[in-house]
């Protein structure tokens, strides 16, 4: 599976342009899932020398991406252009709508091919929505 994992608020705390805190489980859960032959992307905003900061600091911990911002190393990205949008089976992103479950979770999901309803109503006591309007 390919899956594209954002940095700030997602592996660490969000402190850009430093980088905050690790996220707990965050390094340990993507090493696991590099080592089950999934192909991770690093999908971030972050450019130039924070890009770089940000790869350095998750290379340290054991955790070396396929691809950083492109679908796979390859890819040709112009100087000074943007980066191509990315083609990933799964997209790990703290700005997911209902924000970034815990890790465990994630791992959860993937390695049993579990959806975040599965997740969420599975013991949860957290309230059941109520339909309120449109998409709920």
């Amino acid at each position: 599976m390919i899956i594209a994992v954002d940095f700030d608020g997602t592996i660490v705390e969000h402190k850009y342009p430093e980088i905050g805190k690790e996220i707990p489980f965050a390094t340990t859960t993507l090493k696991m899932l590099m080592k089950e032959q999934h192909h991770l992307i690093l999908w971030t905003v972050r450019k130039g020398k924070t890009l770089d900061e940000a790869v350095a600091w998750c290379k340290e911990r054991g955790v070396e991406f396929y691809a950083i911002n492109k679908n796979y190393p390859e890819e040709k990205v112009e100087e000074g252009g943007e980066y191509s949008k990315i083609n990933a089976d799964l997209f790990i992103d703290d700005l997911n709508l209902g924000g970034l479950p815990d890790w465990g979770q994630i791992y959860s999901m993937i390695k049993d091919n579990k959806t975040w309803k599965d997740i969420y109503t599975k013991g949860s006591n957290l309230p059941k929505q109520k339909k309120k309007g449109w998409f709920w």
